[in-house]
């Protein structure tokens, strides 16, 4: 069966949630409606929709003008296996000692390594993202010059694979949160396809807010985005020991001097700094 796409952006949540709004009531009715933040700091939203019917391009029209929205792109979509598209795409991620791989690569994760198991349908946090790889690399330079942590937090945790990552070489004390349920039970299900329920705690919270969360962390990741790793600087500075480390990413390469500057005044110093492909990953320690 045939599936159309159309899609469009424009700047404003409450626009973009009324334009979903909107489109659910069109006919042909869509089979699914997503709004979502473009990840890129220019304040744009991504609205999109499903059908199975080719929909009206007059009514997308006139939905996307009174809405100052840019026109709609619609797209016939072939008719594709995207579990297995997905699986043939999302190929083992080495980093380090870390090995990330689906159930489909059990087979092929190599001797010596730390296997990480996420599923192909959990795209996100996979280790294929340059965020999320380059923190499993800082994660993994740290243990390789000899850090080790007695507690640590994984803030916007996704899939858990650092928190999981870190379990793996201390399994000492690890939270993971999200403030997203959704994450959280997925977090979840990974911790258990990893045999490691029990040796992470996931809670749902945003940023810091709540009482597992309080601290001191020797180490703690942020994988989030530029704004909301300004903003929580003061709190993540405060949480750390001294001598502790950061490692933050979700930082375009261009955003990546303003972000350390920022945990610099707080009386963090830069330890390493990497780019992959757009993305910078900062590994910060707080000042002994």
């Amino acid at each position: 069966m045939p599936t159309w796409t159309a899609l469009t952006t424009l700047q404003g949540k409450a626009q973009a949630d009324a334009l979903g709004a909107a489109l659910e009531h069109m006919d042909p009715e869509p089979t699914g409606v997503g709004v979502f933040e473009v990840e890129d700091g220019s304040g744009l939203w991504e609205v999109g929709a499903y059908f199975t019917d080719q929909p009206d391009d007059t009514a997308l029209l006139l939905l996307a003008t009174a809405m100052a929205a840019k026109p709609f792109t619609v797209s016939e979509l072939p008719e594709t296996d995207w579990v297995a598209h997905v699986r043939r795409e999302l190929a083992p991620v080495e980093a380090g000692r870390f090995f990330v791989y689906g159930s489909h690569d059990a087979d092929k994760v190599p001797a010596g390594k730390t296997p990480l198991l996420i599923e192909a349908a959990m795209a996100f946090g996979t280790g294929h993202h340059g965020t999320t790889l380059g923190c499993l690399r800082a994660l993994d330079t740290l243990a390789n010059d000899g850090f080790t942590a007695d507690r640590v937090a994984d803030i916007g945790c996704g899939t858990a694979v650092l928190a999981m990552g870190a379990a793996t070489l201390w399994s000492e004390d690890v939270i993971a949160s999200d403030i997203d349920q959704q994450a959280v039970e997925v977090a979840m299900a990974n911790l258990a396809a990893n045999d490691m329920t029990g040796q992470v705690r996931v809670v749902e919270a945003a940023g810091f807010d709540h009482p597992e969360l309080a601290g001191p962390f020797n180490l703690i990741f942020a994988n989030i985005l530029k704004g909301p790793l300004i903003a929580l600087a003061p709190d993540l500075t405060d949480r750390l020991v001294p001598g502790g480390y950061a490692i933050l990413s979700g930082i375009l390469n261009e955003q990546a001097d303003e972000v350390a500057g920022v945990y610099a005044q707080l009386g963090n110093s830069l330890a390493l700094r990497a780019e992959i492909g757009e993305w910078t990953t900062l590994t910060l320690q707080k000042k002994p």
